[in-house]
């Protein structure tokens, strides 16, 4: 007879023991298909997450001593350098941000009390000079939200225009499209100019800006190239920056952006570094590497405790089966039939499995995976939210706080993936499927080539 129709016939006469080793093969197929299916899942989530936010290259002062500026004083760099690097290929967006002080003027009032100085008036704040502001942080990550008119745009760099927050436009009854005269950062100065309110602004928070002591209601943001020829006389000219931030388009790009730009600026760059920062991409991915490791270590460990389970099952058949292999090779069946039966016999369990496992396991594994990433995703946030900044006037140093591991706003862990099967995952698990199988039946099955049929029919064994 046949030997695969024999193997046919032994696991259909073997019901029972063909339905453990399909339960087992089953658990270890969708575990396995699973692990993958979890893998690919996060890995095309995290490279979503890596091409949505792209790379932030900061330049910022080098504080290693590498020279640059006046002693004593901090080194600059012009904002048309900075329009030059950022205007590479490589670059999606970029920003910078020029503070610097101003007075209200016309009888407009602050909505909070503190001074700078005391001599500075009333009405004296730090306004923001900056080339989008729909790229700040807070804008970005919604924090801030804007109410009704238009952002700053780079577009308005040479235009008086301004967005301020809902409690000053409330004090001083304005609207978008009114008027507002600022005066330049002197307090004692004749320089002033009229800014036309472009958009109004929420700031949810009510606390003082920690460096400042600035009511967040009066923060001010307009055009850094206005408010750099308000504070200069009016003098037309590049806005002096003491730093920018670049958005790129792939972070491996980095190497080939940073000499880019030292050729683009060259010496305007002394006394400054570019460095990567990917702190939001690894706040975003945290949970998806969390849920990968659980679902690679659960996966081998699955295979691993499977396959000695198989490999259990496979000699204790061969065990049972001694009288029925010395009855075949009695009757002159070769020895490599008897493994080749039962290799084909835990093939056809280890296909049914597969197709079994294939059948259910994209909801099973997007269900579980939802489960175990929502978890970690909000582990993760309560540890973002519980992030306190230090008290004012303090490095946060005394009180275990390191201000560069503050959390980065509008980078929310992932929480969410989606699961697709693939015909290259289901070729894959039946890859190790087959290999698990072959190599946990194979071993024991080998004791077949040293069987005696004629001790196995005098003696039964």
């Amino acid at each position: 007879m046949n030997f695969i129709r024999r193997a046919g016939l032994s696991l259909w006469s073997r019901k029972a023991r063909t339905l453990i080793t399909l339960g087992t093969f089953l658990i270890i197929c969708t575990m396995v298909l699973a692990g993958f299916l979890i893998g690919t899942a996060t890995g095309r989530a995290a490279d979503s997450a890596e091409r949505r936010l792209g790379a932030a290259v900061t330049l910022e002062m080098d504080l290693t001593g590498a020279g640059g500026g006046m002693p004593g004083q901090a080194p600059q760099i012009g904002s048309d350098v900075v329009d030059r690097i950022g205007g590479s290929p490589l670059v999606a967006k970029y920003n910078y941000t020029y503070n610097d002080g101003t007075t209200l003027l016309g009888g407009l009032k602050l909505t909070g009390s503190k001074r700078f100085a005391s001599d500075a008036p009333a009405t004296y704040t730090l306004a923001a000079g900056v080339r989008d502001s729909s790229l700040l942080p807070d804008f970005a990550g919604g924090n801030w939200k804007l109410l009704s008119g238009g952002h700053v745009t780079a577009a308005d760099q040479d235009r008086n225009e301004i967005l301020i927050e809902e409690r000053l436009a409330s004090k001083n009854h304005l609207e978008v499209g009114d008027k507002m005269t600022l005066s330049e950062n002197d307090p004692t100065g004749k320089g002033k100019a009229v800014f036309t309110v472009k958009g109004i602004y929420h700031n949810p928070s009510d606390r003082p800006d920690p460096d400042y002591q600035q009511a967040p209601g009066d923060k001010l943001i307009v055009p850094a190239g206005a408010l750099g020829k308000l504070n200069s006389g009016g003098k037309q000219g590049p806005t002096p920056l003491q730093g920018a931030t670049f958005q790129l388009k792939d972070a491996a790009a980095f190497d080939a952006f940073h000499a880019q730009a030292d050729r683009t600026a060259g010496n305007a760059l002394k006394g400054f570094k570019l460095s990567i920062n990917d702190k939001a991409l690894k706040q975003m991915t945290g949970p998806l590497d969390s849920v990968t490791t659980s679902a690679t270590a659960a996966m081998w460990l699955i295979g691993i405790a499977g396959g000695l389970v198989l490999g259990l099952l496979a000699t204790l058949a061969v065990k049972q089966r001694r009288t029925e292999f010395g009855i075949l090779l009695s009757l002159g069946e070769a020895k490599w039939k008897l493994v080749a039966q039962q290799c084909v016999e835990i093939v056809v369990v280890v296909v049914l499995a597969i197709g079994l496992s294939s059948v259910f396991a994209q909801n099973l594994t997007q269900k579980a995976g939802d489960t175990l990433l929502h978890d970690q995703a909000a582990s993760a946030q309560r540890k973002i939210n519980a992030w306190q900044p230090p008290p004012p006037g303090s490095t946060g140093l005394e009180q275990g706080i390191d201000p560069n591991s503050a959390p980065v706003k509008g980078a929310d862990p992932i929480d969410k993936i989606t699961v697709r099967l693939q015909p290259s995952d289901v070729a894959t698990v039946a890859a190790i499927g087959l290999g698990i199988g072959l190599l946990a039946t194979a071993i024991p099955a080998t004791s077949a080539l040293r069987l005696d049929p004629r001790r196995i029919l005098i003696k039964g064994k």
